[in-house]
């Protein structure tokens, strides 16, 4: 029944058949079961395992590599090769393949356990009407029909609608629903709200939230997913997980590489048609299978197989480190995420404040000897712990606050008019509630009062565990005065009184609305010296001024408290003894701001970050937490920055658009409310984080692309979230920002590193086939550099610092691509030297090495028919080591000095140095040492078909490596000084550049500089080309 909340209790009870006296009989419930199913939450159909494992494999560049690997795999078959050199190359890609496979398959397994999560808020258990008798059945069974009594302590079972209170009232705890920070008290009264909320609907018991105070029955409506809870599930499961801005474009970089690699190959195999007729090769079959390895092994070079494992290294490194400021990462994606967020919705209730109510004011009057003196005191303490002092109005701290005689009395009066309990839980290491929480308020207001009589009462207390000291000061009182009768609150009254025996006196204590207690007082208590003096218009209209204020401006919720001397011996209260009362004081409570809050919100408006509070309380009381956070100092008014809920539905679409661009505060919120302007945000590309800790929060937080939940918060919020504080401190997701941020660019400069060093090799193959050399570099040599000498140095870049104004630019456009024109021309720029100087390694050691062949360099180019002619030298000496040896030894050197290119993306080494990142330094003389192994020791260099070099060779080897530092200093230069905009008429300066520092280091090689500057220019032709290509792209 979906309209019970507007429809009167007979018109509901008539609906469903059932006599509210006799509740269901065994028929109707079978009947209903039938038609409307059971009270449980159905299972969601999870992904088969194996769907899952092929999801992973659903990418354009690893479909590429696993191609890759099968043609290496079928053409070693086709070859006969046979042992581990012809089966390393494809057994390491699918290894590295199945490994990223299953850490995406447990990622994916663990996230739908929220859904499972929200079963632990359904009751197991409810006390039942049937046949004309009560019993207490499985929560499982219940039907719509069904007639159940709840009371205090009760979780409620099912969505019901509220036929007959047994008490005089009944309280709620809903906030895990709605988040409202107080309880909210039920009636019997139909809804005549349109578009009513789940606040609107004070007639109806939601599943899964708390009764704390009162005694009601009701009839269920709704069971299973039909009810709040259901609903919740409902929109988590119509929620799609959205991939990050990183992956996004990452994909879309993937995308364009694999295309250019595929054009690259093709390009190559048709360049050298003419040579599969070579004698070398044994026919042109076997020339076309020798060309179509080339091609393979150039899309092996191209695609850097390690840039999966090294992203996901680098957002780990930042889970740690995250984690250390206690953020705890559940997504990997997620912490590069924040560092583009731009708008934060922020829950207010447990998230903002602290979900505490907690008392900051208390007025009292002090004495009238020179007119009207009232007295008002601060209170320190924004939790449930014991914690805090009492201030004067002047700031200063009282050290005993019970000599004060009202202080004294309002201790008295709170620990006695309560029905709330207060205790540590070890277990979560913090002090719990029990009832309601204005009372509970009221109970660590004793507290901190402490008691009379003793000068170290303080001190003592402290001395006290935890345990003892929750309640010591309440139990205290509790055992002085002997509770007789007590008045409930009721709503017509708006107060509750407790008759309490001391020492063969009665005394009766009363607190309520303070409108309802002042009327009612002719007497106060005067907290100079105790006396007690006549209550006149003067003195009513200053409380009443006091109280205008404390609920007004300061919008806090108001308690006032009172005493009466009873007859000696009366055992009984009646409505009537309500009346000639003795105001002791006013009390002041609200959920408070966590202390953080102001200075995170500042820090998040000097970083482009928006925040908007999204709650379900009344719009007064949140817009006062909104002051006293900051959140509205930016504003001079707040008309067009704070919305109900149902006022923002109202405005035209044209005009919520608008509405959203500028707001600052969303009230009187439900769960669809909050996801729907996820949604909303996100359509205006708006990257949106959403905090929360309640049951409502949990779809919004996993529509968000980033969810953070408070570590203190229900499983499902925590379980729909991509992020958890584990302090609850707002202010920690400002530092996870930064944390985010300096991920994304610490990852762009490993991209960078990893695609310029791929895009050396591509050229290096390229050139190599286009001269018409022998190969430069075996398949196994490649895979060699792509895994361990770009994978170590990658991952530590991931450590480098972040820079100082990180926090101080604004987000990053979800558009901006991870690689722009000016920075793959840089890349163009590096790879062309890092490719060019292997080659030239590569030919330096057949024309020039005094322990090489010294070639004319015509021979070099026509070796393939060496076999076919009589020449001088033997043609084995194609078949030699060292060349490939020199080659593959300076491109990883070249790519160690590109390495350190890479601590900053504009800042020179001369600004930021390479010990600024000690973990690169180490990586680089890791990778070193492990290069040095593989060369010097027998079994390792046979795999690898290198073999050890002299002095001589390490020293060219260095000449060629280190113009790479230089290269990329004076692109730097210009980003610096023309943010990019110089790339136009670079070309020219790069290539005088090389054209000098080849002069330099080739000395007097003349030959060789001339052939180097000769395939230097050929290849600047293509970079150009092929950067007009992607800057139109």
């Amino acid at each position: 029944m979906e309209d019970a909340y507007a429809r009167s209790v007979s018109e509901v009870l008539d609906f469903f058949g059932v006599d509210s006296s006799k509740g269901l009989t065994d028929f109707q419930v079978s009947q209903h079961a039938r038609l409307y199913g059971k009270n449980v939450l159905p299972e969601e159909e999870r992904t088969p395992f194996w769907k899952l494992v092929f999801k992973q494999f659903d990418d354009l560049l690893v479909k590429i590599l696993i191609a890759a690997a099968l043609v290496s795999f079928l053409l070693a078959l086709i070859n006969g090769e046979t042992g581990l050199i012809a089966f390393l190359e494809p057994s390491v890609i699918l290894m590295i393949l199945a490994a990223n496979a299953a850490v995406g398959v447990i990622t994916e397994t663990n996230a739908e356990k929220a859904l499972e999560e929200l079963r632990a808020y359904q009751a197991d258990i409810a006390t039942v009407l049937r046949n004309g008798c009560f019993s207490i059945l499985p929560a499982t069974e219940l039907v719509p029909g069904d007639i159940v009594e709840v009371s205090v302590g009760c979780k409620i079972p099912a969505d019901m609608r509220m036929i007959e209170m047994l008490s005089g009232q009944l309280r709620v705890d809903q906030a895990i629903l709605t988040g409202e920070s107080s309880s909210v008290e039920k009636d019997l009264e139909s809804t005549i709200a349109t578009n009513a909320v789940y606040q609107d609907k004070t007639n109806i018991l939601f599943s899964g939230t708390v009764v704390v105070a009162g005694r009601a029955r009701a009839v269920v409506i709704g069971v299973g997913a039909n009810t709040a809870m259901g609903s919740i599930r409902d929109s988590m499961l119509r929620t799609d997980d959205e991939a990050t801005p990183l992956k996004k474009k990452l994909d879309e970089f993937g995308t364009f590489l694999a295309k250019v690699i595929a054009g690259i190959c093709v390009l190559v195999w048709i360049v050298n048609i003419g040579h599969f007729r070579d004698p070398a090769h044994g026919g042109f079959l076997r020339g076309a299978i020798h060309y179509f390895k080339i091609a393979v092994a150039l899309a092996v070079a191209a695609i850097p197989e390690g840039l999966p494992a090294v992203v996901t290294t680098c957002l780990a490194l930042g889970t740690k480190r995250m984690a250390r400021l206690n953020a705890i990462v559940r997504s990997l994606p997620s912490v590069e995420t924040l560092g583009c967020t731009t708008v934060i919705c922020s829950d207010k209730t447990g998230t903002l404040t602290t979900n505490m109510m907690s008392v900051s004011k208390i007025c009292v009057v002090h004495s009238i000897k020179n007119g009207p003196e009232v007295a008002e005191f601060g209170v320190s303490g924004t939790t449930y712990a014991p914690e805090g002092f009492i201030f004067d109005n002047t700031g200063v701290q009282l050290e005993f606050p019970a000599q004060l005689p009202c202080l004294l009395h309002l201790a008295m009066c709170s620990a006695l008019c309560n029905e709330s309990l207060l205790q540590y839980n070890p277990d979560k290491g913090n002090y719990e509630k029990i009832g309601e929480s204005t009372e509970v308020a009221l109970r660590v207001l004793a507290e901190k009062v402490g008691l009379p009589g003793f000068d170290s009462m303080p001190s003592a207390l402290n001395m006290l565990s935890k345990h003892e000291r929750a309640s010591y000061c309440n139990h205290y009182w509790e055992n002085q005065f002997k509770k007789v009768s007590v008045l409930e609150f009721s709503r017509d009254r708006k107060m509750m009184s407790v008759l309490c025996n001391h020492k063969q006196m009665e005394i009766m204590f009363s607190k309520g609305a303070p409108e309802s207690i002042i009327s009612r007082c002719t007497n106060i208590l005067c907290n100079n010296d105790g006396s007690t003096i006549p209550m006149d218009a003067t003195l009513r209209a200053e409380l009443d001024s006091r109280f205008n204020s404390f609920a007004g401006k300061e919008t806090l919720r108001c308690l006032a408290l009172a005493l009466k001397i009873m007859p000696m011996g009366q055992q009984i209260l009646s409505f009537d003894d309500e009346k000639d009362l003795t105001f002791i004081g006013l009390v002041g409570m609200l959920d408070p701001p966590r202390e953080e809050v102001r200075n995170a919100m500042i820090s998040c408006m000097t970083a482009g970050i928006r925040v908007i509070v999204v709650t379900g309380d009344n719009k007064s009381t949140a817009e006062s937490v909104c002051r006293k956070i900051g959140a509205f100092d930016h504003l001079v008014d707040y008309v067009g920055h704070s919305y109900t809920a149902a006022e923002f539905e109202e405005l035209p679409g044209t005009q919520q658009t608008m509405a959203l661009q500028r707001m600052a505060l969303l009230t009187r919120v439900e769960p669809s409310h909050k996801r729907m302007l996820v949604e909303a945000l996100q359509n205006q590309n708006e990257v949106v984080a959403m905090t929360g800790d309640g049951v409502n929060d949990a779809p919004a937080l996993k529509k968000a692309d980033i969810g953070v939940a408070m570590g203190s918060g229900t499983a499902v919020a925590k379980s729909a979230s991509d992020m958890v504080l584990a302090d609850d401190n707002f202010a920690t997701i400002v530092a996870a920002v930064a944390e985010g941020r300096a991920i994304y660019n610490n990852t762009k400069q490993f991209i960078r590193y990893m695609i310029s060093s791929n895009i050396g090799e591509v050229v290096c193959i390229f050139v190599a086939a286009v001269l018409g050399i022998p190969d430069t570099l075996a398949p196994v040599q490649l895979l060699w550099v792509n895994l361990v000498t770009d994978g170590l140095p990658a991952t530590a870049i991931g450590f480098n610092k972040p820079d100082s104004d990180v926090m101080k630019a604004k987000p990053r456009k979800v558009s901006e691509a991870v690689v722009s024109g000016w920075l793959f021309f840089r890349y163009l720029v590096i790879g062309a030297y890092v490719g060019l100087a292997t080659v030239a390694g590569f030919i330096w050691w057949f024309i020039y090495s005094e322990t090489g062949p010294k070639l004319p360099y015509t021979e070099l180019m026509n070796f393939d028919t060496c076999p076919t002619r009589e020449t001088t030298y033997p043609c084995s000496i194609f078949e030699d080591r060292h060349p490939s040896t020199v080659a593959m030894t300076v491109l990883v050197v070249v790519e160690m000095f590109n390495a350190l290119n890479n601590l900053s993306e504009n800042q020179s080494l001369l600004v930021i140095p390479p010990w600024s990142n000690l973990w690169l330094v180490a990586s680089i003389i890791l990778t070193m040492l492990l290069h040095i192994l593989i060369l010097y020791v027998p079994p390792l260099s046979t795999l690898f078909s290198v073999t050890s070099l002299s002095w001589n060779e390490w020293a060219v080897i260095l000449y060629l490596s280190f113009p790479v530092i230089i290269i990329d200093e004076v692109l730097k230069f210009f980003s610096r000084n023309s943010h990019g905009n110089a790339y136009c008429s670079f070309g020219s300066v790069s290539a005088d550049l090389i054209n000098n520092h080849v002069s330099y280091i080739c000395d007097e090689h003349t030959i060789y500089c001339i052939m180097f500057l000769i395939i230097f220019k050929r290849s600047a032709a293509t970079i150009k080309y092929s950067f007009v290509y992607f800057d139109l792209l």
